[in-house]
């Protein structure tokens, strides 16, 4: 094995860090070539002048345990609104959600910065809120329908000196997209499905996830993300992994966040799954650095399609956990040992 210092010179990214805030897009709608790059924290203001009707805007949640998933989305496009809460249990694979898509995307609030608040929505028995309060992000979403009744209050914690993976992707000056990915973040809570109550906290390993997207996006569009996040021997690990999307662009939205410390990854990803089968193991790897080679074993699979006149989406998701190795910005290895997390393929035509 290469000498640690030197791995070190080896794998650091080539893509620019973004030290100081910057303006997304030029006040004409284009790409502002100075906001291309990665950060650690949320510095990029992602106001989207022009654009329409390519235009996307999303914040979605997801906190994991050992037992079950929360999953919030609040997203749209500009002519599309999409609502969706649920809760996934392992063991029995229920997933109990509710989903609103309509053309109420004019009453949606999109704030140009990660951190703020409070996005609501409320219609036909259906509520949902994302607020941000001095600890952290309160998720608060009730619903009830033929099927179910459904309530939860989450905290997930932004801890001070807590980093998270924001990047631009550039496509070119008219298609590009910011990207905030979040993980490992602490979550207390409980959300309260047909009378039975599920728990968040640190007992049951709960960790926060967000995936926060503002951009103006090409009209079909095939990506691959894995999130991942829990403790592995002495350290908490979250991975944030992407594919297809970003390929090609001189950027990416991998990195590892190990005890809350950022690592960011510059390589184009390879991922291997069979599309014919998407409950196989799959495998995704880092061919030039090495900086990753796991595999990704799935527990429980969804496919989900929506067909909207002019809009498609098919979705393939999966929860499993994720083992092999990953390498640090110190060039050291750290082994990965059925961590839990998800991995999906998404085609939109959008």
């Amino acid at each position: 094995m290469q000498p640690a210092a030197q791995r070190h010179l080896q794998q650091l990214t080539h893509e620019r860090e973004i030290l100081e805030p910057v303006d997304l897009a030029l006040p004409d709608g284009r790409l502002n070539r100075q906001a291309v790059g990665w950060s650690r924290r949320p510095l990029q203001r992602c106001a989207l002048p022009g654009g329409w009707p390519a235009r996307k805007r999303w914040n979605f949640w997801g906190v994991q345990t050992d037992t079950h998933l929360l999953r919030m989305t609040y997203a749209c496009t500009d002519y599309l609104g999409i609502l969706d809460v649920g809760l996934l249990d392992y063991a029995s694979g229920q997933n109990a959600h509710s989903s609103q898509y309509g053309f109420f995307q004019r009453q949606l609030r999109f704030p140009a910065q990660v951190v703020a608040g409070p996005l609501r929505f409320a219609r036909q028995g259906f509520e949902l809120c994302i607020d941000e309060e001095p600890p952290g992000t309160r998720l608060k979403a009730s619903f009830s329908d033929r099927a179910h009744r459904f309530e939860v209050d989450v905290l997930v914690e932004q801890p001070p000196a807590h980093e998270s993976l924001s990047v631009v992707i550039p496509w070119n000056e008219h298609r590009f997209q910011f990207t905030s990915k979040h993980n490992t973040r602490p979550a207390r809570g409980s959300a309260v499905l047909d009378g039975k109550t599920y728990g968040f906290d640190s007992d049951n390993h709960a960790y926060g996830v967000l995936d926060y997207g503002r951009g103006v996006w090409p009209y079909n569009t095939t990506w691959n993300w894995a999130s991942a996040s829990g403790r592995q021997g002495e350290h908490v690990v979250g991975l944030n992994l992407g594919g297809q999307w970003t390929d090609g662009t001189g950027m990416t939205e991998n990195g590892l966040c190990i005890d809350g410390r950022l690592h960011k990854i510059g390589d184009d990803l390879v991922w291997e799954y069979d599309r014919k089968d998407f409950s196989r193991p799959w495998r995704i790897r880092a061919p030039h650095s090495q900086r990753v080679d796991l595999t990704f074993t799935p527990r429980l699979n969804e496919a989900q399609r929506v067909e909207l006149l002019i809009a498609r989406s098919e979705l393939h998701w999966a929860l499993g956990t994720f083992s092999g190795t990953i390498v640090d910005d110190l060039g050291e290895e750290l082994g990965i040992d059925g961590l839990l997390g998800w991995a999906e393929e998404h085609r939109a035509r959008w």
